[in-house]
């Protein structure tokens, strides 16, 4: 007797190897952003406003006052910081700021500028939380659009002649303040 035929089917088999295949073209090139990205500080975003002349403004500051322009602050470095109440990392950072805006004040312009939020909202803010430097209001939004403002917290960090030499994202450190002011120096 004889036993019976047994065919194999190869499909399976090739199926396998174009889903493996398929998969390591999908999964490679991911893997080597990934690795490309490691050591990569998060908190530093190129702009390409970077060694440009920083982008004007005239805005009033919360709670009313002769409206600010970024022409009248040439000088000293100016510590531009966009924030909102409704930011938690901006709520963290707010101390840092103050802190330093007291240590430097005469050696660097500390403002911030709010970011889609409601002034009633920021002097609510600012009542409870102090504040060692004026916030502007950013009504129209035209001042985030000119800096490319994504999300809050962002800081740039802008020469006496008016020109940004950096930008950072995320709440700010005060050694990175401190370094960031002296590079605005020029130092």
């Amino acid at each position: 007797m004889a036993s019976p035929r047994v065919e194999t089917d190869a499909r399976p088999a090739l199926v396998n190897k174009r889903v493996l295949l398929v998969g390591a073209a999908v999964t490679l090139p991911l893997i080597g952003l990934l690795l490309m990205s490691l050591g990569r500080d998060p908190h530093k975003v190129d702009s390409p406003l970077i060694g440009q002349k920083a982008p004007g403004f005239l805005l009033t500051p919360v709670g009313g006052g002769a409206p600010v322009s970024l022409e009248s602050l040439r000088g000293r470095p100016v510590v531009l910081n966009f924030w909102a109440t409704w930011c938690v990392p901006c709520y963290e950072e707010h101390p840092v700021l103050n802190q330093a805006a007291r240590a430097m004040a005469g050696e660097a312009h500390f403002f911030g500028v709010i970011y889609e939020d409601e002034e009633a909202k920021v002097q609510g803010f600012l009542k409870k939380q102090g504040s060692a430097y004026p916030s502007l209001l950013d009504d129209t939004g035209k001042t985030a659009i000119a800096y490319g403002v994504y999300g809050v917290p962002e800081t740039y960090f802008v020469s006496p002649e008016g020109v940004i030499v950096e930008k950072y994202v995320g709440p700010l450190t005060p050694n990175a303040i401190t370094a960031l002011v002296a590079k605005a120096k020029g130092r």
